[in-house]
């Protein structure tokens, strides 16, 4: 039998790369998002089934699992791939955004999981693959409140991971860098910004400096985590992290092979304004 992933946040960037890349590996593709109705490339090809689901909608998130199960036998494989990345200083995200992203990138992703554990059980095998990020690892300014959701979810697999495997479940973290995709348009669209707090204007825009500046730097495409996903979910281990980006892995390298405050001196020396540098 052909075996089948779910994805969430199929419609476009790593989700609709690995939709992609499970087809032409010959897997049965359950790609749901909140407007099927607008996709026209994964519509095409016959591998894929195209789903309504939100997760912050438990109810299209259950019916969709049920909807796939039904056209495929079976699912083998759940990819959480939905989330949006909220940016900006924190007292300038509202208390509804704050809620907003756990509620997407935390609380979605955990009540996706919990609905198709039944049926992982019931086959006695299945493969949760998170999609977290770079800064659930490492944090930079003005990501505080994304970096906090991915924090939350990088430590959710981890327990979790080890909770499934006494029911030969398995989970994985795929953690990208910075990846060029309609992720960080909408992030840099949601920017919070608030003109009262002008205590904040000029490391703001020094930081905002420097970000535009790593664009530039030699980064991962969505197809390469798509591919690192497709490994994960076949390479038969335990693994539980993969780092993907030539850009993440030296901040990683620096945060786990020194002492932690070596790490962040190191980072402070990279953020930190010059007149706040001892």
């Amino acid at each position: 039998m052909k075996k089948t992933i779910f994805i969430t946040g199929a419609s476009s960037g790593i989700g609709k790369a690995t939709s992609l890349l499970f087809a032409s590996k010959g897997w049965n593709v359950i790609a749901t998002m909140r407007s099927p109705e607008k996709e026209t490339e994964l519509s095409l090809l016959n591998e894929i089934l195209l789903l309504e689901a939100d997760v912050t909608d438990i109810k299209s998130i259950s019916m969709a699992i049920e909807q796939g199960i039904n056209k495929f036998g079976q699912i083998d494989v759940l990819l959480n791939n939905a989330g949006y990345g909220q940016q900006g200083i924190f007292e300038a995200v509202s208390h509804e955004k704050i809620r907003q992203q756990f509620e997407v990138n935390v609380f979605g992703l955990m009540e996706t999981t919990r609905a198709i554990l039944p049926h992982f059980r019931s086959k006695k095998t299945g493969t949760i693959i998170n999609i977290t990020s770079g800064v659930g690892r490492v944090t930079v300014p003005l990501v505080s409140i994304y970096a906090a959701s991915k924090f939350a979810v990088e430590g959710f697999s981890e327990s979790l991971s080890y909770e499934l495997e006494s029911q030969n479940i398995k989970v994985k973290i795929v953690e990208p860098g910075y990846i060029a995709t309609p992720f960080y348009q909408r992030a840099k669209s949601e920017f919070a910004f608030d003109p009262q707090l002008e205590d904040y204007q000029k490391f703001q825009g020094d930081m905002s400096t420097l970000f535009t500046s790593f664009e530039s730097m030699e980064t991962a495409v969505a197809e390469d985590v798509a591919a690192t996903v497709f490994l994960a979910a076949t390479d038969g281990t335990h693994q539980l992290r993969y780092v993907i980006g030539p850009d993440l892995q030296p901040m990683i390298d620096l945060r786990t092979q020194g002492s932690d405050q070596q790490y962040i001196e190191a980072m402070r020396g990279q953020f930190m304004p010059e007149g706040f540098k001892e």
